[in-house]
């Protein structure tokens, strides 16, 4: 499950801190595609700008969205 606020920004749990490293990444893995897989149609250009993962009282950490996508393709 993951919400959409006003500003377009898309808020998604991946995980637990007892998550290992590849269920996390499995959970990324499967939201990117999803996300990719519910662009719609009319959308022109660059369809994921910017990812930035944090912990829920953390500063967060970006992460080049291009790359993701391409990764996860």
């Amino acid at each position: 499950e993951f919400r959409v606020d006003k500003a377009g920004i898309v808020h998604v749990p991946l995980g637990k801190l007892s998550f290992s490293k590849d269920q996390l990444h499995d959970n990324m893995k499967i939201f990117i595609e999803t996300l990719i897989r519910l662009k719609p149609a009319t959308s022109k250009g660059q369809y994921l700008r910017g990812i930035a993962i944090a912990s829920t009282m953390s500063p967060g950490i970006k992460v080049d969205a291009v790359q993701i996508a391409n990764m996860f393709r």
